[in-house]
């Protein structure tokens, strides 16, 4: 019998139980004929120390189920070695799976791990700490904080939290002074939002916020001009139809790593969706194919054994 493959949940992932949740997970491993162990994550617990342990018991494969946040954490101690990384969609945007190609039906899902098909695709750091998505500073981690302020303080649900923060921030939007030296360039400017993606970003047209390729070697970098709170509506409104600027809205180039410089100590850094506090200046670096992932086999895979030997 196939050594059984660890799958690593997040117990707050999704709308369903956690019971629920691992019924399913059997059932859809089951269907494809493998054998799973189901690793529940509490709030609080290390991700990193878990997965540490499986890779130190031999695992080839981790599969990871929940949202961004969890699938980063996982992914993290996973670049540049020989472990997969396994994707189920479980979370609320899944961003990084989205942009895989890996379908958020859950049986869609496992059939993609069962298949074994592996590519490897570019990560970023930010100070150290990776992310699989993008990066960013300013307006978005000063929503996101506002959020879970208002998630704890006021009892709110996770949506209406994020859209009263987000007229708050929008109501009186900060700006703070950043230079960015990269690529052979200095830019300095006033600005209240940075965004910097693993591999370069849609920002026109209806395929606006997605990634078309995520092993170019390199960071996209857009550094928003600054705005008022109409200005912000207006943009907003126009990135619903596909109709952001990046001639008049950002300034942006590509670069394999660059660093921004700002006045403050240390600045509020969003990486995934997860918010933490780093010391300035910042550095980012792309890391090249460093992560190895299951993925449809739109592309010449790595690795064509199956998945079901894949395990500790």
């Amino acid at each position: 019998m196939a050594t059984a493959i660890p799958v690593i949940v997040n117990a707050n992932s999704g709308a369903k139980g956690v019971g629920d949740s691992i019924e399913e997970l059997t059932a859809a491993f089951r269907a494809q004929s493998l054998h799973i162990d189901i690793i529940v994550l509490q709030p609080g617990q290390d991700i990193a120390d878990t997965v540490e342990r499986l890779k130190a018991a031999g695992a080839s494969l981790v599969v990871a189920g929940g949202g961004d946040g969890t699938i980063n954490a996982v992914a993290a101690q996973l670049l540049d070695s020989d472990t997969r990384l396994g994707v189920l969609p479980l979370g609320t945007l899944n961003h990084f799976a989205r942009d895989l190609g890996i379908p958020v039906e859950l049986g869609d899902a496992v059939r993609i791990i069962a298949q074994g098909h592996c590519i490897a695709v570019d990560a970023g750091e930010v100070n150290g700490r990776v992310f699989l998505n993008n990066s960013s500073m300013g307006l978005y981690p000063t929503i996101v904080i506002d959020r879970d302020r208002a998630q704890k303080r006021l009892g709110l649900g996770k949506w209406p939290a994020l859209a009263r923060a987000t007229l708050r921030a929008l109501r009186d939007p900060d700006t703070f002074n950043a230079v960015i030296c990269g690529a052979g360039e200095e830019l300095q400017r006033r600005t209240p939002f940075i965004f910097v993606g693993n591999n370069r970003y849609v920002h026109e047209g209806f395929g606006i916020g997605k990634r078309a390729c995520l092993d170019e070697g390199v960071l996209s970098l857009y550094v928003l001009r600054p705005k008022t709170a109409i200005g912000f509506l207006w943009l907003g409104i126009r990135a619903l139809f596909g109709r952001t600027s990046q001639t008049h809205d950002f300034d942006a180039f590509d670069a394999t790593e660059f660093r921004v410089e700002a006045p403050q100590e240390r600045l509020e850094i969003a990486t995934d969706g997860e918010v933490t506090s780093t010391a300035t200046p910042v550095r980012y670096r792309v890391r090249p194919r460093a992560l190895r992932v299951l993925a449809p086999p739109d592309e010449e895979p790595l690795d064509e054994s199956p998945a079901a030997g894949a395990g500790t």
